[in-house]
């Protein structure tokens, strides 16, 4: 028998009542599962192929020719650099190392970026490639965008390999942007492996700590809309510009 997807399955059951039905089909998680006295064959298996794409998804290698299309790639003059991090296997085990730019990054960024734009642009694959893959190539261009509108200048684009959120720090103190903004793979969870984060900093520094940066989550097609997604982020970096600061004393 072909095997339905959960939230398919959900929705047609004829257990519960109209309501609980027309929730379930709103939500990816699950909620009011079909049980016994343990789950069913079905749900045992969504939970083992749910899992299973969040492990891929951690352990995929991000490759700017494969993941992007040539064409967005191009049009955006995208660039890849490494953080201090050697492999994925380094990345997991030693998250500093990740918020480090490689050795000889620094010097690209320099020679590529120009310094001081209103708003720098980073692309990081973090915890997710699929993430960044789905959700960048709509996410950039609408962000880019509504920017521009606004007057803003922005710097060139870029992709980190192996990143973690405190990298913004040293971006910040390369090109000394008045904000960053970090698009960034989240850790999958069971219910999706391609939602994004937007993390975002007020003129970023070394010694900046998670308490100065704002964030954005759940960017993807059963949770925020890119569309929308691209409206906060830029509605947000306006309220840092107004307010020159960001973190925890500032709510979007």
């Amino acid at each position: 028998m072909k095997l339905m997807d959960d939230d398919q399955h959900l929705a047609n059951s004829n257990v519960w009542p109209e309501l609980v039905r027309r929730i379930r089909a709103r939500t990816p998680a699950r909620i009011f599962v079909d049980r016994g006295a343990a789950y069913s064959t079905l749900m045992q298996l969504e939970l083992r192929k749910a899992h299973a794409g969040a492990v891929d998804a951690v352990w995929a290698e991000f490759d700017l020719a494969k993941d992007f299309p040539k064409e967005f790639t191009s049009q955006w003059k995208l660039f890849e650099v490494n953080s201090r991090a050697e492999s994925k296997s380094k990345f997991l085990l030693r998250p500093d190392l990740g918020r480090q730019l490689a050795e000889d990054a620094g010097e690209q960024i320099l020679r590529i970026c120009p310094a001081s734009p209103d708003v720098q642009i980073v692309i990081g694959d973090g915890l997710s490639t699929a993430a960044v893959a789905a959700q960048v190539p709509a996410l950039l261009p609408a962000l880019d965008q509504k920017m521009r509108a606004r007057g803003w200048s922005l710097g060139q684009p870029f992709v980190v390999r192996y990143c973690r959120v405190g990298l913004m720090n040293q971006i910040g103190d390369l090109l000394s942007p008045r904000v960053v903004v970090l698009l960034i793979g989240e850790r999958p969870g069971l219910a999706t492996a391609e939602s994004l984060s937007a993390y975002m900093a007020y003129t970023p520094e070394s010694g900046h700590t998670d308490a100065d940066r704002n964030l954005i989550s759940n960017i993807h097609g059963r949770g925020l809309p890119v569309p929308e997604a691209a409206s906060r982020i830029t509605n947000l970096v306006a309220k840092m510009f107004a307010a020159r600061r960001s973190g925890t004393s500032l709510k979007e």
